[in-house]
Order: C-alpha cells, then sequence, then structure tokens
C-alpha cells in the first residue's frame, strides 16, 4: 500500500483501523463489511476516505469485492506487524538465509530492557539467546532474544514455550525462528524500532569491527493479542547486507 503526502494521513489511520479490525476478530475472515454508507456512520469518517482505504485493503489482499454481496474479508488476511513476522536470518538473507551460530543459551533475570518489553517481574526467570548471523564468511548481525518467562508462555503461548524447552542449546537457529515455527496455528503481532549508533567495544569484537563503526541497531517485540512473548536487539553493522523495511501501509 503506497500511501504519500499529509492529505492521506486520514486514509493511513483509518486503513490501520479496518486492518486492526480484522486482525482482532471484528471482522472475521469470511465476514462482510458492512455497506459503506453504514461503516462510514459507525467509523465516524467521510464516504470518500471509507473508499480509499478499502481499495487500499482490497490491493492488500484484506478483503475482496464480491458482486452481489459485498466487501468480504479474505480467509486469510495478511499478517501485522514485522509483517510476515521473519526471522532476521531470512529477512536479511536475499534469497540465502545468513547461518546463525549459537554464542549464548542461558537464563537471566530481567534488565532495564525486558521490564519495559516483556513486562517482566522483579526475580523472573527468561530465556537469553546470543546469536551471531553470518554469510559468505562475514559477521552480519549480533542478535540478543529474550522469551517472557516459561509460565506465561505456558498459558498464551504452549507450542512456543514446548519448542524452546526442546531445542538444544547449540542449535543453528533464532529463537524468533523458533517462535514462527511454533506458530503456525496461533496469530502473531510485532513492533519494531529502527535507531543508528555505535558498535562499542564488545560488540566490535564480536564482529569482528571496530568499536566506532556505524551500525543499525532494531528493537523487536512479538505479542499474542495484546501479551509481548519475545524481545529482542539485533545490531547490524555498515557494509554488511541491507535490511529490507517491511510496512503495513
Amino acid at each position: 500500500m503506497a500511501v504519500s503526502g499529509q492529505r492521506r494521513r486520514p486514509v493511513v489511520a483509518l486503513y490501520e483501523r479496518i486492518a486492526d479490525a480484522v486482525h482482532d476478530g471484528t471482522y472475521p475472515p469470511g465476514s462482510t463489511l458492512p455497506s459503506e454508507p453504514k461503516l462510514a456512520a459507525e467509523l465516524g469518517v467521510s464516504r470518500p476516505a471509507l473508499r480509499e482505504a478499502l481499495l487500499l485493503l482490497q490491493e492488500d489482499g484484506v478483503l475482496t469485492v464480491r458482486r452481489g454481496v459485498g466487501r468480504t474479508v479474505n480467509d486469510r488476511p495478511p499478517r501485522r506487524g514485522f509483517e510476515h513476522v521473519q526471522p532476521l536470518e531470512e529477512l536479511i538473507g536475499a534469497g540465502a538465509p545468513l547461518r546463525v551460530r549459537a554464542l549464548l543459551r542461558t537464563v537471566e533475570e530481567p534488565t532495564d530492557f525486558t521490564t519495559q518489553h516483556l513486562l517482566a517481574p522483579a526475580r523472573a526467570e527468561l530465556r537469553f539467546w546470543e546469536s551471531l548471523l553470518t554469510g559468505e564468511g562475514t559477521a552480519a548481525a549480533l542478535s540478543h532474544e529474550w522469551a517472557a518467562p516459561d509460565g506465561l508462555l505456558d498459558r498464551v503461548h504452549p507450542e512456543f514455550a514446548r519448542a524452546l524447552r526442546e531445542t538444544g542449546a547449540g542449535a543453528a537457529v533464532s529463537m524468533l525462528a523458533v517462535l514462527v515455527e511454533a506458530s503456525r496455528e496461533t496469530s502473531l503481532n510485532a513492533h519494531s524500532g529502527i535507531t543508528a549508533t555505535l558498535l562499542g567495544r564488545r560488540r566490535g569484537e564480536q564482529l569482528d569491527r571496530p568499536a566506532d563503526t556505524p551500525a543499525v541497531l532494531v528493537t523487536q517485540v512479538v505479542r499474542v493479542g495484546e501479551t509481548p512473548i519475545l524481545a529482542a536487539k539485533h545490531m547490524l553493522p555498515t557494509g554488511t547486507v541491507p535490511l529490507p523495511v517491511l510496512q503495513s501501509h
């Protein structure tokens, strides 16, 4: 969905409202949306803006127009978030997934980062994975990933909890890859932030780069519904593989 310009922002916001309603079950797969006049009244928007947002949703595969029926939600609407929530090693591999080397697999108490993003209580035990992603013999990214406490995972995503327990300490896989594989029947949503930074000494050593090498820091939180179950930091130094940015609009 390509939308630009100040005047299009209401359409973007409306697109998001309807897409959120699809993914939270207000308009489940296979259901028919209310008529344009009724939907415009329910949402408190103008019909031209609504019509434009609906057209964009059709383009993005969320809705289908059926003659004599109206607009229906597709049986498999595209997921939201980082959009097809995808492991970093596949996302930036450009057709050839990067290799994952396990540096550390342990359990630790919450840090400021995990307290904020996983809402982890003090003294909780969180699985922590540190991995190095490499391609063609070059270190491309350093990933730090944390899972929510086992007790919470057992309640909201037992398949992920089970998969984490069964994954060997030296397995060449990221935590996010384990989550995606365990979520065939579970809908995920995610939010990522991107900032510019420098590697610093320790990360520079791990990535075989000078400490003052510019880098991109991607922070990511993956949720089931409103519950965060995975938080991550990915450090990508300049001069390696490009980072594609997938957007929902």
